[in-house]
């Protein structure tokens, strides 16, 4: 009897998993994931052949010279002399030749063949393969067209095992093609009924940008189910032991969850007439919850518990249409630790996953890629950023994350921090899941961006449900603002803008009759500058506080922790802080100096002033337009926000800026004048936008760009892979640090022991709450002062040396304690 192929080594005992062994638990694995959109066949075909090429004698030799073990499971497998074995491509244009048969007169099967191919051929490396290149060249086509001396299908043809064949052989079939009509035909319907129309020579088509995105949102979700499938497999093969822990086609008890949060609801004591405001926003949520599936707003004033609100809605809601999961897409890690904490403590940690973690390193090795979180608990709390990177960025590692979107309830807290740029994206994308996906959304804020009024509409806005805000119509939502008024605004400008000195008077002025007060300014400099200005006037350092980016979480929240107890204990308090006070963070001053920002923003702000109407008068909170001659270039999107907020404040003088008439006014001057950002405008090309290379791609093969009627049934034509490249989500991409601080150096100490994958994890999950991202001109200075040190060599992880982190500051860039200042 011959040997079986062989598709992995474990490396623990060098035990095999055969290639038919991977291939078949793999099929089972990704059936169950895309079942969730009614896709079974087409996610086990996947799963059947995506390791098709692993049967070719050449991969077989490369498994052997590379010692037992696959090295790196997102890269071709490289022999020790350099060259390359191709193992992808076979299954790929094996599917291909077998689907597009199908339909060949609308060309059906060649589209289905072409996406499942896509999916099968990417699924190493950089993610999803480019269909054109911008170029406009189809490299597609020349990847499913590669030699059979490299792809080795013949012989794979040959030597896999017929039970394999048969199974494959019984899944391309016309069964699989009408589950992937049914999924398209919504899509696609109108993009054919368009090029079967008759038009005059030469008269230019109208474009299918939204039509051909949504194309690749379902490439993008299948191509997830196959990730996650083959990592799982992959991971538990080599630990046997974590199987029974897997629980991706078990459904969450949703009753067990609603009744502890409501027995929680219960038991919240009315202490403040906002109180009573509160529970009738969580009940309005509670009565929503069994509307149709859709997109949906909750407009509240900050202080409204928007978070609990917001889960018993999603809780019901996920119950009534049996969905697999509710997802927190939160815009700073400053916030998730509290907003997961909480429903920590209402519901277990078996209900609760937080997935934002910074410490991966750019380049992982194979282990750590098979240890990577899969979202297999029933509420994940994750960033923008991880969401954003997931539909748009490069490699396989965010794209396991997309079909866990589906069939979920998603929660956007502070949606108006949405980056402009990635606003068509995230529209259409939201469109797709609510759509296609069979998802809900709930967009929640105290400023609600008019993502569903947009300027320029034909590239994507938002299409939100019937009576989409949960709170009411306009009355009820104006009514409901004007019950939590718990401030009164003043805009104080100066001709040229306050100084430092006369900023930091103001302060102490206001400090002499409110004893608690809280300064927000835009930049690290003015945090520092202010807070040594106090510290200079005599301020009381056990009543001085500093705020910024630069200290841990960790850090913050012994500070913050502070904060409260003096504030309980009616101490005086002056705290200054750059803007990562403003989002969910619960804390109450008497009076609150906000630098110029946007009018978003500044509501915010105002959130954290007399938050539980505490005070039998309101709370007094001042703008002052402070002196930042740099701020256009540093920082343009608060710039821009600075620019509009004034003109806003103008417009509604003498009245109340928090009211959402003015919040209106304000998105509407401010996505007017920034229409043309929100598609993503690559940097040095003159080949359009993502949202261009992610659609129907202007640079396009098939036919010249003024007679685009000659184009056949429409085959993808995205480059994915050159998007991916493209795309970051903040324009200066941080990295994360572990800092020494408290608990982070025993961490630090931990990670630079012996080197553990198995707990390496776990301890990066520890040390997240210890890390500070950092700006890339920072980092080289870090670099440049040898204050920065790999746990490991080649790991990618670093802590920084003792010395460069202070108490007052946190980071520093040299051992004198000076802090960096780049941004907020």
């Amino acid at each position: 009897m011959n040997e079986p192929f062989v598709a992995h080594i474990r490396e623990v005992d060098k035990y095999q998993q055969a290639v038919q062994t991977h291939l078949t638990e793999t099929a089972a694995i990704a059936r169950e994931l895309a079942a969730k959109l009614d896709l079974p066949e087409v996610g086990e075909l996947l799963g059947l052949m995506h390791d098709f090429g692993k049967y070719s004698q050449a991969f077989q030799e490369y498994i052997k010279a590379a010692t037992g073990v696959n090295f790196d499971v997102d890269v071709e497998d490289t022999l020790p002399n350099g060259s390359k074995i191709d193992h992808s491509t076979a299954g790929a244009q094996w599917v291909y030749s077998r689907l597009k048969k199908f339909g060949a007169q609308n060309g059906i099967g060649e589209l289905v063949g072409q996406i499942l191919g896509l999916c099968i051929a990417s699924h190493h490396g950089a993610g999803l393969i480019d269909c054109l290149n911008p170029e406009g060249e189809a490299v597609w086509l020349k990847r499913f067209s590669k030699d059979d001396v490299l792809t080795h299908l013949t012989e794979c043809e040959q030597n896999s095992d017929e039970a394999v064949k048969r199974q494959a052989e019984g899944l391309a079939s016309k069964t699989l093609i009408d589950q992937m009509v049914n999924a398209l035909k919504p899509i696609v319907r109108p993009m054919v009924d368009s090029f079967q129309k008759e038009r005059p020579t030469g008269k230019i088509e109208t474009s299918h940008t939204i039509e051909e995105f949504y194309l690749g949102c379902l490439t993008r979700f299948l191509f997830s189910c196959l990730i996650d499938a083959d990592r799982i497999n992959s991971a538990d093969f080599e630990r046997e032991e974590q199987k029974d822990l897997r629980c991706f086609t078990q459904k969450p008890n949703w009753q067990e969850a609603i009744d502890k949060l409501e027995t929680h609801l219960g038991n919240f004591e009315i202490r403040y007439p906002i109180d009573q405001i509160r529970r009738e926003i969580s009940d309005a949520c509670l009565k929503r919850a069994a509307d149709p599936q859709g997109i949906y707003t909750l407009t509240v004033p900050t202080g409204g518990g928007k978070t609990l609100a917001s889960l018993r809605y999603a809780l019901h809601h996920a119950q009534k249409y049996n969905l697999d999961r509710i997802i927190y897409i939160i815009p700073y890690t400053s916030i998730i630790d509290q907003n997961a904490g909480t429903v920590r403590e209402i519901l277990g940690e078996d209900w609760v996953l937080e997935h934002h973690s910074n410490l991966d390193p750019e380049k992982q090795n194979w282990q750590d890629k098979l240890l990577a979180e899969n979202w297999d608990k029933p509420i994940v709390f994750t960033t923008m950023v991880q969401f954003l990177d997931a539909w748009f960025g490069g490699g396989t590692r965010g794209a396991r994350h997309i079909h866990p979107m589906t069939r979920s309830v998603l929660i956007f807290d502070e949606i108006q921090t949405l980056p402009v740029k990635c606003v068509h994206l995230f529209c259409n994308t939201l469109n797709w899941l609510t759509q296609f996906g069979k998802s809900s959304a709930v967009l929640c804020t105290a400023t609600q961006p008019l993502l569903d009024k947009l300027p320029k509409s034909e590239f994507g806005e938002l299409k939100l449900a019937e009576n989409a805000e949960i709170m009411g119509k306009n009355d009820q939502l104006n009514k409901l603002f004007d019950d939590l008024s718990r401030v009164e605004i003043h805009y104080q400008p100066k001709a040229g803008g306050w100084s430092l000195a006369a900023a930091g008077e103001f302060l102490l002025t206001q400090f002499q009759t409110a004893s608690s007060c809280l300064f927000i300014v835009n930049t690290k400099q003015w945090a520092r500058d202010l807070y040594q200005y106090c510290q200079q006037q005599n301020v009381p350092p056990e009543a001085l506080f500093h705020l910024s980016t630069n200290q841990c979480s960790a850090h913050r929240k012994a500070i913050f922790d502070e904060i409260k107890g003096r504030l309980k204990n009616k101490q005086p308090v002056i705290c200054i802080s750059t803007q990562l006070i403003e989002a969910g963070v619960d804390i109450s001053m008497a009076c609150v100096i906000r630098a110029l920002g946007g009018l978003d923003s500044i509501a915010q702000a105002a959130g954290r002033c007399n938050r539980h109407g505490e005070k039998d008068s309101k709370g007094q909170v001042y703008v002052l337009n402070l002196q930042e001659p740099s701020l256009a270039q540093v920082l343009p999107d608060i710039h821009q926000g600075q620019i509009h907020a004034e003109r806003v404040l103008r417009d509604f003088a003498g009245q109340d800026i928090l009211q959402p008439d003015a919040m209106q006014r304000y998105f509407q001057y401010y996505f007017y004048n920034r229409s043309g950002e929100m598609s993503y405008s690559i940097k040095n090309s003159t080949s359009g936008s993502l949202l261009d290379w992610l659609s129907d791609n202007s640079s396009n093969v098939y036919a010249a760009k003024n007679n685009r009627r000659s184009k056949p049934f429409p085959l993808l034509m995205q480059s994915f892979k050159s998007a991916g490249q493209a795309f970051q989500a903040i324009d200066a991409p941080t990295r994360a640090v572990i800092v020494p601080y408290g608990e982070g150096r025993d961490l630090i100490a931990s990670l630079c022991g012996e080197w553990n994958p198995k707990e390496m994890y776990r301890t990066l999950a520890k040390a997240q709450r210890y890390s500070v991202n950092v700006f890339p001109n920072v980092w080289k200075k870090l670099q440049e002062n040898q204050a920065l040190q790999e746990v490991q060599a080649g790991s990618g992880i670093y802590y920084l040396k003792d010395g460069h982190y202070t108490d007052e500051y946190g980071l520093s860039v040299d051992e004198t304690g000076i802090m960096p200042t780049y941004t907020f």
